[in-house]
């Protein structure tokens, strides 16, 4: 009696042995029947907003003095942008910073020996940013005419932004989906299969660089201000169970 109970016990297990790995095999084949793809979109486009911005100061031994010149020229500056065409709401001016100077001496061994107050040093910015790119990139090329003013104003490069980015990403992301099925359609179609569903949808890093520049790809996605042409592009990994 007990050998026939040990000998059932036996079978069972090697019955439940064999459907364990049945459905293991069954499993592995399921997973197995699937296809991973990365589609791709580019898109051209051109800057609808331009900035550009400078900053300027004086020095003088009192603060009133000092901050009596630099307001003379954030009036100076700004009547001269409204005569190029910039309106009051494209100009931002900055708070001022202010720093305290000193002469220093110092013996022959390098060591301060005193630091005696000689004055202060306020310096200021200003922005512009419009969508009249054309305007503006005038702007900062004439900018130095300021000089004959004795205003000693330091100008940036302008910058470009896309004012649509959020409507150029979803478009992207519609291209690079289609892209990545007719890739797993291909595929798929090639080996006697055809897509049956998706599993999952993985959004790429979203890049802008310059137009026909040769600027590398960054891990956290690129973003050129400095070019007005640029190009997007973007990626999508997608994962398709098949038929």
């Amino acid at each position: 009696m007990k050998n026939h109970i040990s000998t059932v016990a036996i079978c069972i297990a090697i019955i439940a042995g064999l459907y364990i790995t049945g459905e293991s095999y069954k499993y592995k084949f399921k997973t197995a029947e699937t296809i991973s793809v990365t589609g791709m979109s580019e898109k051209d486009f051109t800057s609808d907003l331009v900035v550009w911005g400078g900053s300027f100061g004086r020095d003088a031994y009192t603060l009133k003095d000092a901050y009596a010149s630099l307001k003379q020229d954030e009036n100076t500056i700004k009547a001269y942008l409204l005569s190029k065409g910039i309106i009051d709401k494209e100009i931002i001016f900055s708070s001022v910073n202010m720093s305290k100077n000193f002469q220093r001496k110092y013996d022959d061994k390098g060591n301060e020996v005193s630091a005696d107050f000689s004055g202060y040093s306020l310096t200021e910015s200003v922005r512009v940013e419009s969508k009249e790119i054309e305007k503006v990139e005038k702007l900062s090329r004439e900018i130095t005419e300021l000089l004959e003013k004795d205003i000693q104003l330091n100008s940036n490069t302008p910058e470009y932004y896309y004012t649509k980015l959020n409507e150029l990403k979803i478009d992207l992301l519609a291209k690079a989906s289609a892209d990545a099925k007719n890739r797993a359609e291909t595929i798929a179609g090639n080996s006697g299969s055809s897509i049956k569903g998706l599993n999952k949808a993985t959004m790429g890093v979203f890049q802008i660089t310059g137009k026909n520049q040769n600027e590398d790809y960054s891990y956290g996605g690129a973003f050129n201000t400095s070019s007005k042409l640029k190009t997007a592009v973007i990626t999508l990994k997608v994962d398709y169970r098949l038929k």
